[in-house]
């Protein structure tokens, strides 16, 4: 189990698994969750490529500072797990608030990034979405992660995955991962901390750019989706029909076959059909 520490000594969990000589994917979890939300990808990328799943600081394996926490300093956590596997650049690939983490490392540490794919997430705060993490943060802080579940479930998956796996839908999203209710709120602070400006710097990235969301995605709807394929030079836009926020595991073949095909032409990896 891989740790290194952060430039403010904050230990950083990661796990590479998948082909040894295959190119590096860097994985990045959203809001709450850990590496184990990578779970129904590991198998499908991990066959041709290197991936590396990183725990952001507050979950999974990682350490659980106290906050404020800031997404400049999470993107650069990412950056150290490179240096410490010995990575000069890789792939990147970020659901929801690891999609933004994703941004800030093709912004911040351009030359560390050679391929983007950005799923369920957004470049902007839209004044709903603001209101709704920071009720999202009030209820993690006043009645605990097991109250937030029922609150966030139906802005994370698709009615219908929502009706038939209520029991499970603690794998999803920012639920009772391994994540503690100080530390949750500490990442929804570094979300609403996040300066807009970030979009604006988006046409200086020019690496190839997947952007992947769910067409039902309540969370991060479209309409973001289409504001970052809009402003990064090499975007390219994919809509997974009938999937949400959750797509990862929603749909899991459709989203592994879709980056597996991007990456594959990245790379010049000819498709198995």
């Amino acid at each position: 189990m891989p740790f290194v520490s952060a430039a403010d000594g904050t230990t950083i969990h990661y796990r590479m698994v998948g082909r040894r000589d295959g190119e590096p994917l860097l994985a990045l979890q959203g809001l709450g969750a850990d590496s184990r939300g990578w779970i129904a990808q590991q198998r499908a990328l991990g066959a041709r490529y290197r991936l590396i799943l990183v725990d952001n600081r507050g979950v999974g394996a990682s350490d659980r500072p106290e906050g404020p926490y800031d997404l400049e300093v999470m993107a650069a956590d990412a950056v150290a797990v490179l240096d410490h596997a010995g990575v000069d650049s890789a792939h990147v690939m970020g659901a929801s608030m690891g999609g933004v983490l994703a941004q800030v490392m093709a912004v911040r540490h351009t030359a560390r990034v050679r391929s983007l794919v950005l799923a369920c997430t957004a470049c902007r705060h839209h004044r709903w979405r603001r209101e709704l993490l920071e009720e999202w943060r009030s209820v993690a802080l006043t009645d605990g992660m097991g109250a937030l579940t029922s609150v966030a479930a139906r802005w994370l998956v698709g009615p219908r995955l929502l009706r038939r796996f209520q029991p499970a839908i603690g794998m999803l999203g920012p639920l009772a991962l391994r994540v503690g209710p100080e530390q949750f709120a500490a990442q929804i602070g570094a979300i609403l901390s996040l300066d807009d400006a970030l979009r604006l710097e988006l046409g200086g990235v020019h690496v190839p750019t997947k952007v992947v969301v769910g067409s039902q995605d309540m969370l991060t709807p479209l309409g973001d989706s289409e504001e970052i394929a809009e402003l990064v030079p090499r975007a390219e836009l994919t809509i997974l029909g009938g999937a949400a926020h959750g797509l990862m595991v929603e749909q899991a073949g459709t989203f592994n076959q879709v980056v597996l095909e991007f990456l594959d032409e990245v790379v010049g990896v000819p498709v198995p059909r």
